[in-house]
């Protein structure tokens, strides 16, 4: 599975209305930490296809969103169950500490 791409113009419908759980990628293509995690949310998406969406949202041109949820440093991993944040990690993550907040 892709990693989803979710915007200011999707993200209610693809996050907020999702039932079930959804992590939410919050970088930007410049930072260095976003880019260790980009292989990362990626294996995770592939680990957790089928049961949980996974996206990313680019702060830089989703300003609004990074402000609604209070993205003061990058990256910012939201997840989301049922549209309302139950987990958010900042920084670069383990792998398996994502996964168990997954599970």
């Amino acid at each position: 599975m892709s990693v989803l791409k979710f915007e200011e113009g999707n993200f209610e419908e693809e996050v907020l209305k999702t039932e079930g759980k959804v992590l939410v990628d919050f970088y930007a293509d410049w930072c260095g930490p976003c880019k260790m995690m980009s292989p990362i949310i990626d294996d995770i998406a592939n680990e957790v296809e089928g049961k949980v969406k996974v996206g990313k949202v680019n702060v830089d041109n989703n300003q609004e969103l990074a402000i609604e949820y209070d993205v003061m440093s990058i990256p910012t991993i939201i997840v989301f169950e049922n549209g309302k944040t139950i987990k958010t990690f900042i920084g670069v993550t383990d792998k398996n500490e994502i996964l168990d907040t997954l599970k």
